[in-house]
């Protein structure tokens, strides 16, 4: 199978470059799922409770937004 994608240059060049970086955006959004759970699932002991949550939140924020998207990093 093939594909291919074609831009409109200059026109859409930020079109383009979104697609080009799209495997960046990707580990960014890796990098920081990954961050969020570790900061989580490792919290010390003295963590605050507000603290805590608010990291939680936030990972779950990022996976609503993921699904919302139908990005999915098991894909």
């Amino acid at each position: 199978m093939e594909a291919i994608l074609k831009f409109n240059l200059p026109e859409e060049r930020r079109e383009f470059e979104l697609t080009v970086d799209a495997s960046k955006w990707y580990s960014v959004c890796w990098d920081m799922d990954q961050y969020l759970r570790a900061q989580t699932k490792y919290a010390p002991d003295d963590m605050p409770e507000d603290v805590y949550k608010t990291l939680k939140q936030t990972r779950d924020k990022l996976h609503q937004f993921l699904s919302e998207n139908s990005v999915d990093f098991n894909d």
